[in-house]
Order: C-alpha cells, then structure tokens, then sequence
C-alpha cells in the first residue's frame, strides 16, 4: 500500500522559533491588498517557497468587482507648531489610514478631528482601518496621543501614490500523484498585525516547506493573495479549474494562545470539515466547530454559490472576538512559538488524513480471519486487546469497499494515525486491498 505523508516525519516540520522568526522578519513591512509592500512580502515568502507571483492590472473586471488602483506609501506625519512629529507613519505603519490618498496643508486641529480614528476604550492602542474603495485620507493614533494634542496649526502629510498599477499575488503549486488538488489560502494584505495574518502567512509558508518533494496523492495550491479582492481575482482568472479543488483551507489568527476554531465549509459535511474535525478532536488541544456563515475571510469567496467548493477556516481565537482584533496589540507579544508550532502540526495532521483517506476491501471477509497465525493479534489471550489490534478488527469489519479509513475512524472513536496504520499493516499480510477509490 502506499502511503502519501510519513507522520513519523514529524520531526522534519519547523520549529515554533523558525516561524517566530519568519512572522518577525514580515512584521514591520507595510502592506497592503496592492503596492510594494505587498510584493516585498512575497518575496520574502519566495525565498523558501517556489513561489509564482502574478499582476493583475487596475481596472480588470473580475466577476462583480475591479482591481483597484495600485497604493504605495513612502512617509506620513502630523508635526506640532514646533516641527516635532506628533504623529509619525516610521513608528508604526497602523498610523496611516490603509490606501489613504496623498495629502500636505496646514490644519488646525478643528480640521484634523475628523480624519481621525481611535479607540477611547483601548486609549494605548493605534486602531487598524482600511479605505480601499473611497478615496480619502485619515490617520489612526491612541485616543491617549489624540488627548496630548493642543490647539493651535498642524503640518499634515501623507506621502502616498493612487494610481493604475496591479494587484500582486502569490502561487505555489506542488505537484501530486492526481491533478486533484487541495487549496490552502491565507490573506497576506495586513500591514503589522501579527495574528491577523501573519500567523496565516508563515504556518502556510512552513506547511509548503514540508510538503514540497514529498510524495504526494493530491497536488497542493498554496495562494498568498490579498484579503477579499485576491480571492475573487483568482477566482475569476481560474474558473475552469477550480473543479479540480476537492479540500480547501483557509489559514488565519493562528498564532495566539486561544483555541483552536475550524468553521465549516458552506457544505458542512465535506470531507475536508470531517478531516478537521476528527484531528481537532484528537489533537488535546481546546477546539470547536463552527458552523458557515457568508461572513469573514476567504472562506466566504471560495464557498459563494457559483463555486461552492469545499473550503473551511481554521483559526484560533475568531475575528472580532478579542480585543486585539484590528489594533496595534496585535504585535509581536500576541502570538506565540509554541501556538504557531501547534497549528502547524494540526495542519499536517489534517493534509494526512486528507493523503490517507482511502476504501478498502476486506480480502477474507467470511468471519473473522485469524490474525494470530500472521503474528497480528496477542500471544496470549484474556487480557485487553489494545488500541492497535482494536483498531484492526475495526478496519477489516468495516473494509466493505464502502467506509474510508476516516468513516472507520469516525465510527471507532480511535486517531485516524491509528486506523491507517491498521490499514497498512493489514495490506501488508494479504488482508486488504485498495479499491482505488
């Protein structure tokens, strides 16, 4: 029988410190779903990954939407009476509203109060705000800075382009035994925010890192593209293909300490939910499921009726649940090594359910055969049967050619590891053959 993913490989996955270290090298560029900032990322992303990176011209119709125009941001500031910066962009890219046209006049604080954003109820934290489809400009400080500002002139600039350029994307694809592929999507258009997504970013970066040049059943597409507007341009740009897609994730808020959360596909019962599901609820970490809703990250692009392709989101604590959510909190401290670690493990668990899961055929099926005999069963009887050989009565019983492995895993309440591992070994001893389904 062959096996697609050697879980006994656990060893060669990277370490929480190489994908610490990875979001920490990304955290300080500015980003953006268009600009140099935005490609800079991928390179970086490029010099692990085969990465193919793609332009899209401003202006493409793509379904019911147009790629914007291209938003590349040199310098920004607000300078007291005294010429000091009260506001500086060089301190932290959040101070900037997000595609913020450019802009250089003297205003009074009157003037200013208006194109200002902040979080009273967080008064040390730069909100992160967006305006990529009006054209305006605003800044994004602590309420705290807003209170220290007096009365009196300001020099405002922002030091930004709006023009026609491209939205830039990422592609990597890896090659498997079918042209059947598995979609792992995450959204790299954030500026310094580490959960939301830099966590998304480096653990699919390192999952493709483990992926490439092992043997593969199904062929992987690992997409680096702006939130939204990424989606529906490579939707649009591959619509024929994407009939090839049988599992689909998205990566997102997977570096903080909360637990894990997987929301379903607009399907529920895809085989990519089920996988999720079974190697959360054997992972021993804090997990629930949720079900779909058209609301959140790209999930919701990939799922839209025309599509409907069996992707679900996985994450740790959910968007707009914590308060860090969209502010400068979410740095560096707010995610962790060993949750990175984590998620990047339960990723690869799930990809090895997903390579394993397949139908069998039990080859002796009148009554049980005698595993004894092949050195499959205990040497002695009256004590426990264990796990291992438990899990082999379960395979052989239910091997009818219509349950997968993940069905037996399912019914059984054993780790899938366990169930395909029975599988192998009953393959092995003339047991059990693949029905190639």
């Amino acid at each position: 029988m062959k096996t697609s993913l050697d879980t006994s490989r656990q060893g060669d996955l990277a370490t929480g410190d190489d994908l610490y270290g990875f979001a920490k090298e990304l955290y300080p560029i500015c980003r953006s779903i268009t600009g140099d900032g935005l490609r800079e990322t991928l390179r970086r992303i490029q010099k692990k990954i085969p990465l193919e990176l793609h332009e899209v011209p401003s202006g493409t119709d793509v379904f019911d939407w147009t790629v914007p125009k291209e938003w590349n941001i040199r310098d920004a500031y607000i300078k007291n009476s005294s010429g000091a910066r009260v506001v500086d962009f060089h301190q932290s890219n959040l101070h900037v509203l997000n595609y913020s046209t450019s802009v250089r006049a003297n205003m009074t604080l009157d003037e200013l109060r208006p194109h200002f954003f902040t979080i009273p109820e967080h008064p040390d934290w730069i909100p992160y705000r967006t305006s990529y489809y009006k054209e305006q400009w605003g800044f994004c400080l602590t309420h705290n800075q807003l209170a220290a500002l007096e009365e009196g002139e300001y020099e405002v600039c922002i030091d930004s382009t709006l023009e026609d350029g491209h939205l830039t994307y990422g592609e990597c694809y890896l090659p498997g035994e079918s042209e059947e592929e598995v979609l792992i999507s995450t959204h790299a258009c954030h500026p310094s925010l580490a959960n939301d997504n830099l966590s998304g970013i480096t653990v699919a970066t390192h999952l493709a890192q483990y992926l490439a040049g092992r043997k593969l059943r199904y062929s992987y597409r690992f997409l680096f593209i702006p939130g939204t507007i990424g989606a529906v341009t490579w939707l649009a740009r591959n619509h024929e293909m994407t009939g090839r897609i049988r599992h689909g994730l998205v990566l997102t808020g997977i570096g903080d300490r909360g637990g894990f959360h997987y929301k379903k596909s607009r399907r529920g019962t895809a085989e990519v939910d089920r996988a999720a599901a079974h190697a959360l609820g054997h992972s021993g970490e804090e997990s629930e499921l949720l079900e779909y809703s058209p609301y959140g990250y790209d999930e919701r692009q990939y799922c839209s009726p025309g599509f409907n392709l069996p992707v679900g989101c996985l994450m740790r604590s959910v968007w707009g649940t914590f308060p860090e959510y969209h502010t400068s909190a979410d740095n560096l401290d707010f995610i962790q090594p060993e949750s990175l670690a984590a998620s990047l493990r339960l990723c690869t668990s799930i990809v090895d359910i997903l390579e394993s899961n397949r139908r069998y055929l039990n080859q002796n099926p009148f009554c049980e055969p005698q595993l004894g005999k092949r050195n499959l069963y205990r040497s002695t009887g009256g004590e426990s049967i264990g796990k291992e050989i438990n899990a082999r009565l379960w395979v052989l019983n239910l091997s009818d050619g219509e349950h997968s492995l993940l069905d037996i895993a399912e019914r059984s309440a054993l780790p899938f590891p366990v169930i395909s591992a029975a599988a192998k070994v009953l393959c092995e001893a003339g047991l059990l053959a693949l029905t190639g389904v």
